[in-house]
């Protein structure tokens, strides 16, 4: 039994994918609030409880081997059919502040491991992730 939900999961996905490079802009935290308030995977999700779980991520990312925590409690928290869309939604995040940096292409390399990702899958939803935020 995991100990957060999967929506939870998907939260602390994105807070520590804006979190990576130490400033969660203006527009990754608009994309963070939209994805929750649109995506199908939040449906049933109280908004009101969107602060309060990015907290307890931003908690445990402080702590001595908290990135491996996280890690632990998303991939123990994400059923199978849902792991491809945390990865997706950690792409949509890393590509609201083109170019995607360092450190965001390590975290996504990380998260496709901690997921069992496979790596054409990621390929596909990092190309489609770049077609939709490519400026004009």
């Amino acid at each position: 039994m995991s100990t957060i939900a999967p929506e939870n999961a998907l939260i602390y996905i994105m807070v520590t994918m804006s979190a990576v490079d130490r400033a969660m802009s203006d527009s990754e935290l608009r994309t963070i609030g939209d994805t929750v308030k649109h995506l199908p995977a939040f449906k049933k999700f109280d908004t009101e409880r969107l602060i309060p779980i990015a907290r307890e991520c931003a908690s445990i990312l402080q702590e001595d081997g908290g990135l491996d925590a996280v890690f632990g409690l998303v991939s123990d928290a994400l059923p199978p059919h849902l792991r491809e869309t945390g990865y997706a939604i950690a792409v949509e995040i890393a590509s609201v502040d083109l170019p995607v940096g360092q450190e965001e292409m390590r975290l996504l390399q990380l998260l496709r491991d901690a997921l069992g990702i496979d790596k054409l899958v990621a390929a596909a939803i990092e190309r489609g992730a770049r077609a939709r935020h490519m400026p004009i």
